[in-house]
Formats: C-alpha cells, sequence, structure tokens
C-alpha cells in the first residue's frame, strides 16, 4: 500500500514499527561510507601493472627522443596526447596534458580567465569594477558536481541554476541567459553520464549548445567529459555527439573547453587530466602556462601509453572496470523497487557513470541523511548537488555504490530504504 493511501492511525502504526526497526540498526554500530564517487579496491587492483610497465633508463625515452626523467614538454609527450585524442576523437595539437587531475585544470582555466581574461579579452576580475558578488554568473544544470560549484563560488561568481531533464539541461533557458546577459561567463556541463543523475546530453542539445550566441565574447562552455569511457555495459551504452566537432561546425571553435581524466581509470592522484580544445586555446593556455610551469609529470604520461598502448586496450581494460560495477549499480535497482512501489522515492537508472540519484518525497532528503548517519552510514549531504548547497525541494541525495563491498553496500542500501521511509512517514504525519 502506499503511504500517501494510508490513514492517520495507519501511518501512526507504521512509524512505531520502522522505529523498532532502526533502533534495532543503531545498536549494531554500524560503519558504512558512500559518500564519494572513489573505485573500490578491486577496481584499483586492475591497474597494477601500470606501476612495472617502466624499468630501465632506455623504457623513459619517448618517441621523440626526449628523457622524461628530465624537465620540458609543456603541452605533453605527443604519444600521451595521441592517446588523449584517439580517446575523445580528436587531433593531438588540440590536447594539453597536465597533472593528475581534471579538476585542477578547471580551476586553472576559470583562474587564468579571472586574472589574465580568456584570449586576452578583459580579465573576469576586472568586469565587475570592483568586483563583487554575482557581477560574473556560471549556469550550472542541476543537480550537478558539487566541486565544480566550489570553483566558482570560491571566485564569488553568482552561480545559477539550470533544470536538467533526461535529455540534458534546458536549452531554452540556456539560451536565453546565454545570448542576452553578458555578465554570463560559462556553463558547467557533465555530458556524459552526467554526476549524479547519470544522463547522457542528447544530439539536440549537443547542437544547441554549439549553436549558441554568447552576448559575452568570452563565453565559454566547461565540457567535463569524466565518464567518455565509463560505461556498464558496452554493449549498451550511451553515445554523445563531439562537442568540439559540433561548435568548429557551427563557426564557435573556441566556444568550449572539453576536459578528461584517467583518475577512474587507473589510479586516483595518479592518473593524467587534459583540455581538449581548439587550437588559439590551447596556444593561450600554453602561452599562460609556460610562466607557470616547465612541464608536468612525463613519466605518468609514459607509463599511461606503455600500459594502455591505444584506445582499444583503454577500452580492454574498461570493460573490466564495468565488470565489476555493473553488478553493484543492479544491487541498488533491485533493492530501491521497494521505495517506487510504495510511492515514497524515484531515482535515475544510468547506464554508466559513478552515481545513481535518489529523489525522495520533498522535505525528506535532509532527515534521511540525519537518520542515515545516527544508524552508521554516512552519505553525502543533502543538496550538495546544488550550487551554494541549496536544494530547494530538499528531495535530492547522491547515491555512490563503488567504494564499499558488495555485503556493505546491500547493507548500506537496506539502511538507507528503512531511513527514507521513516522520515517518509514523519513528513506524512507532520501534514
Amino acid at each position: 500500500m502506499k503511504y500517501t493511501e494510508m490513514t492517520i492511525p495507519q501511518l501512526q502504526s507504521l512509524k512505531t514499527k520502522l522505529n523498532l526497526e532502526y533502533a534495532a540498526l543503531q545498536a549494531k554500530q554500524l560503519k558504512l561510507d558512500m559518500s564519494r564517487g572513489k573505485p573500490g579496491n578491486a577496481q584499483l587492483d586492475l591497474s597494477m601493472g601500470m606501476l612495472s610497465v617502466l624499468s630501465t633508463a632506455e623504457d623513459l625515452i619517448s618517441e621523440e627522443g626526449i628523457d622524461c626523467r628530465n624537465y620540458g614538454v609543456l603541452e605533453g609527450l605527443l604519444e600521451a596526447r595521441r592517446l588523449i585524442a584517439e580517446l575523445t576523437d580528436a587531433r593531438p595539437e588540440q590536447v594539453f596534458i597536465a597533472g593528475n587531475a581534471s579538476l585542477n585544470l578547471m580551476y586553472t582555466m576559470i583562474a587564468n580567465a579571472w586574472i589574465y581574461g580568456v584570449n586576452r579579452y578583459t580579465p573576469w576580475g576586472l568586469q565587475g569594477k570592483p568586483c563583487k558578488q554575482g557581477t560574473i554568473k556560471f549556469l550550472c544544470p542541476v543537480p550537478g558536481y558539487d566541486r565544480h560549484f566550489k570553483i566558482t563560488e570560491s571566485f564569488g561568481i553568482e552561480m545559477i541554476n539550470i533544470p536538467m531533464p533526461p535529455e540534458g539541461p534546458d536549452m531554452n533557458l540556456v539560451e536565453r541567459y546565454v545570448e542576452q546577459d553578458p555578465s554570463v561567463k560559462g556553463i558547467w556541463c557533465v555530458p556524459k553520464y552526467s554526476n549524479p543523475d547519470g544522463y547522457s546530453y542528447s544530439d539536440t542539445v549537443v547542437r544547441r549548445m554549439a549553436c549558441l550566441k554568447p552576448a559575452a565574447p568570452d563565453f565559454r562552455i566547461f565540457w567535463d567529459n569524466a565518464y567518455i569511457i565509463h560505461h556498464l555495459d558496452f554493449e549498451d551504452q550511451d553515445h554523445i555527439l563531439n562537442i568540439l566537432e559540433e561548435c568548429a561546425k557551427a563557426g564557435n571553435p573556441d566556444m568550449v573547453y572539453e576536459f578528461v581524466s584517467t583518475s577512474k581509470m587507473v589510479f586516483p592522484g595518479n592518473g593524467i587530466a587534459a583540455l581538449i580544445s581548439s587550437d588559439a586555446n590551447i596556444a593561450d593556455m600554453k602561452r599562460l602556462m609556460a610562466s607557470e610551469t616547465i612541464g608536468y609529470d612525463k613519466i605518468m604520461q609514459l607509463k599511461h601509453v606503455k600500459f594502455f598502448k591505444n584506445l582499444a586496450g583503454i577500452e580492454a581494460h574498461m570493460k573490466k572496470h564495468a565488470a565489476l560495477l555493473k553488478p553493484r549499480f543492479e544491487t541498488i535497482f533491485s533493492l530501491f523497487k521497494e521505495l517506487g512501489e510504495l510511492g515514497i522515492a524515484r531515482w535515475t537508472t544510468p547506464k554508466g557513470g559513478y552515481f545513481v540519484s535518489l529523489y525522495t518525497m520533498e522535505g525528506c532528503a535532509k532527515r534521511v541523511v540525519t537518520l542515515c548517519k545516527e544508524a552508521g552510514v554516512i552519505l553525502t549531504g543533502a543538496g550538495a548537488a546544488y550550487p551554494y548547497g541549496k536544494d530547494a525541494q530538499d528531495s535530492h541525495i547522491r547515491i555512490a555504490p563503488t567504494y564499499p563491498s558488495s555485503e556493505e553496500l546491500r547493507e548500506a542500501c537496506e539502511v538507507l530504504i528503512l531511513c527514507v521511509k521513516l522520515a517518509s512517514v514523519e513528513k506524512l504525519l507532520q501534514e
């Protein structure tokens, strides 16, 4: 029976029963964590071979004869740029390889725009005269990646929520803001298996994004392709259009910064990250970065090339990841069915990525997270997937199923389900 169809006495009786079950869970003193999207140990084991691909001095000489133990090569090794170019369907000349984190690259691009300007336009930090909160704006599809929002918030950039249906951001709103307001300088995008809903942008959305006519000439799309090859099933995967190609076709070749990282392919913190963009944007990046660094970790770049070899090698490796992750997502989908039958929650069913979005009844998400914490299960904070941590509906919870063991995942989900039931009953009784 759906909770919304129950009488007050039925709900009161159910609450008594659920409270007893909850007290029994608390007595177990569980310590389970589903708060971040970290690879599990079995996934990390898949990349142990990378640690032994280089063993002699000769192994450390690049194909262009560069000794990777020494300084130099600001934009990254040619063979490493070729590998990333193959992954993203770009040219090696469009690739700039930096350190281990794409998030750091995104921060760098915002900081460069703030201090120096985009391709020599007026620096964002000077456009407020003096710069104040809200003088520069960014569009934020929601729910979205909390760390994206932390970057823009740290610069005092005003963030504007854009609804995120399954096909991608609401492009009517995006076009209205971008094409009418010159203070709108960018948009955050996770176009494939979005964090946290797991949605992939439709062809129509990508084309409309590429055809934007920004009021600000220094507007940029921050295209975080974090899950470009993180499918749960390679036989049933999502495909998105190449944003660089679409922007070039639309006469906007410089409008997009694409980011990728191998952190969730190999070892988080020991991968490589890359910016993929137009020739003009890459040239500007090299100009600015030349005063910051002589070059990034070429040994790590070479390890990736030796380990993966090519795109086929990356795909073979990621199929092993998929074999480990797909059962975890299926466990969540199976257990959550009860919540759907009771009419108290809905959730997304992505074909890839690292997260599932759970949507409770309005006004229940914070209570669910608190109940889970007090029962020994740590979740990402309610509202974290929204700018400033404010979910107006108080209904969204990001679920990260990758890090716990299979047994811990099932146990954590059972606690979560009980807490959703209890919070829902409390809400209905209050009403």
